[in-house]
């Protein structure tokens, strides 16, 4: 039942992120919650499953760090790629 939490805290950070970030707008609002979420459940389930106890503080710092460590990355990325898209397609249609 506590990986609920680690899934919000995931989402959490995901959200702090989205709006941290530049260049919005390229991406959908859920997309890095999103990320966020599946990768702090993802580091929370792994570490369960390796036998660490929830009574550990290692599940919960996974479920903090990870998202940050994951999504960061993976928005910056995906804002580059769309605003690099963005730019070939204005100028192959010769639209600005």
């Amino acid at each position: 039942m506590q990986i609920l939490i680690a899934f919000i805290v995931g989402a959490v950070v995901g959200i702090g992120i989205h709006f941290q970030l530049h260049q919005r707008l390229t991406r959908g609002v859920v997309l890095a919650p999103m990320i966020g979420a599946v990768s702090a459940g993802a580091a929370w389930s792994i570490l369960t499953w390796l036998g660490v106890g929830i009574d550990t503080p290692w599940p919960w710092l996974a479920a903090l760090i990870v998202p940050m460590v994951v999504t960061y990355p993976a928005i910056t990325l995906t804002s580059r790629a769309r605003v690099a898209h963005d730019a070939r397609e204005k100028a192959r249609l010769g639209i600005g």
